[in-house]
């Protein structure tokens, strides 16, 4: 068991509290990207960061923040590592991070779906309503009745939907 020490922790929870630099609304604890600080030497420290997806082009910026953050804060040589095992999953996202993903307009992934790989289904972009479901509901009205216009928005991770009781356009956080 790795025992974590209080410098640790509280250079994790500034680590943590970068704003992620293509959802400035979150940081990058709430999107859970950040997985462990570890102390090298009296002022030199590791940071595991895992990207949302392999290709992401933000871990760079990701990266030269946090370095920024905790070189402030007097740690003289900053090592961040980029750690793909375990993959990052939308799960990983806090409840605090989901809730101010909606109050920025955008849909939150659905939690609790990524216990293995995400299925695909081809047909209707109209979200499937079926109770066994979990529909993707509008950030500005909370209707279920939604439709996939692109699976790809702004960013990779987001796909752009439509409010078919508002009519409202909206990025939905894909499922990964």
């Amino acid at each position: 068991m790795v025992t974590t020490t209080p410098l640790e922790a509280e250079l994790l929870a500034l680590a943590g509290s970068v704003p992620d630099p293509e959802l400035p609304v979150l940081t990058l604890r709430e999107l859970g990207v950040v997985r462990a600080v570890h102390m090298r030497g009296a002022d030199s420290v590791e940071v595991e960061l895992t990207p949302t997806y392999t290709g992401c082009p933000a871990v760079e910026s990701m990266s030269v923040d946090i370095e920024r953050v905790l070189q402030e804060h007097g740690m003289r040589e900053v090592t961040v590592r980029r750690v793909l095992a375990p993959a990052w999953s939308t799960d990983d996202i806090t409840d605090e991070g989901r809730r101010k993903l909606r109050e920025f307009g955008i849909a939150p992934p659905r939690a609790g779906r990524t216990a293995g790989p995400v299925a695909l289904q081809l047909g209707p972009t109209r979200a499937a309503l079926a109770p066994e479901t979990d529909p993707i509901r509008c950030p500005h009205c909370g209707s279920a009745d939604t439709e996939l216009l692109s699976r790809f928005s702004s960013t990779a991770c987001k796909a752009l939907r439509r409010c078919l009781a508002c009519r409202e356009p909206f990025d939905h956080f894909k499922e990964l």
